[in-house]
């Protein structure tokens, strides 16, 4: 291997095991509690006992969806992660591109015996960066629903309130009693959390990191329209499972609206910031010399004939006129 494409460096792992891990599990952790446990309770909000936007028939539970919550994060997480693993693999040993990609990254020694070639750490980088961003954005989400508390299309179906109480008996009267709803508390408190859709966030989120990864990476010189049918169809399955959601009187409009600039956002903010467009970090412009540049002057105006010099010169040629 040449020299010139080897680093040697005795920080890499200790910083990926104790503060990269660390931060993964972390956040893993804080996901934890939020999707399975009762930590963080539910803000609640107050509503109207005759709210035409609350009144939405029950449409079931999540697994009767028609994007059923396990398939749903299933492709999320393993769809990008197969693209992105067999992208790598395919890159690397493709000659025309492995020169490329040998270029932009360079081989780390950790020690005597062991080496870091760019395959696997391209591979670690961008799936490690995206199952970060899948627990975040499912942080956000989880975070948005829970300081909100907003209500779903369906909540006075499953809150049934006695309509015939006190409570109920003026149209515009503003409930904030939390005890009010009679109906199951497990589906009262899940109807609660609706801003923003966990299904929008999660499946933008997805589908904006792998269309980056698709268009900054991958090279097809013999089809040109290859990878906007794979990337526009990426996207236009994610869309189509907020408007599912919708449809589906589970979440409004607005909720999934927001899904979609969250998970857009976290997409957009790792693979700029983080992954630099998915290229290697060694990959450096040229800085351009600027030693050349420094006897030359800042400004430079036109030059205006002085009337003395052109007298001068009249004088001068009549003079040399006169001697020959």
């Amino acid at each position: 291997m040449a020299p010139d494409n080897t680093q040697r460096s005795y920080s890499i792992i200790p910083c990926f095991i104790f503060v990269e891990l660390v931060i993964m599990a972390g956040t893993v952790l804080l996901a934890y509690y939020f999707e399975c446990t009762d930590t963080f309770g539910v803000h609640i909000q107050g509503f109207f006992c005759n709210d035409a936007d609350l009144m939405k028939p029950y449409p079931g539970v999540e697994e009767e969806s028609f994007v059923p919550p396990l398939i749903l994060y299933c492709v999320v997480a393993a769809a990008p992660t197969a693209i992105i693993f067999t992208g790598e693999i395919s890159m690397y040993f493709i000659k025309s591109t492995r020169d490329t990609l040998i270029a932009q990254e360079k081989t780390i020694v950790t020690g005597e015996c062991c080496y870091l070639n760019p395959l696997i750490r391209r591979i670690i980088r961008f799936i490690g960066v995206f199952a970060f961003g899948l627990f975040a954005t499912d942080i956000f989400v989880n975070a948005g629903q829970v300081v909100t508390g907003n209500l779903t299309p369906y909540f006075l179906t499953v809150c049934k309130p006695n309509y015939t109480g006190t409570d109920c008996r003026f149209n515009h009267q503003f409930i904030t009693n939390g005890n009010i709803c009679t109906g199951d508390q497990m589906v009262v408190e899940r109807a609660r959390r609706s801003f923003p859709s966990k299904d929008a966030a999660l499946s933008v989120y997805s589908a904006v990191y792998v269309t980056m990864y698709v268009t900054s990476t991958i090279k097809t010189k013999s089809s040109r329209l290859a990878k906007p049918v794979l990337c526009l169809g990426t996207l236009c399955t994610a869309f189509l499972t907020g408007l599912n959601r919708v449809s589906e009187y589970r979440n409004h409009c607005s909720d999934v609206i927001a899904g979609f600039l969250l998970g857009c956002s976290v997409a957009l903010f790792l693979g700029i910031c983080v992954v630099h467009n998915f290229k290697g970090v060694h990959a450096t412009p040229r800085k351009q010399k600027t030693e050349d540049y420094r006897g030359l002057p800042l400004m430079t105006f036109p030059r205006v004939e002085s009337p003395l010099e052109t007298l001068s010169a009249q004088n001068h040629s009549a003079s040399m006129t006169e001697v020959t």
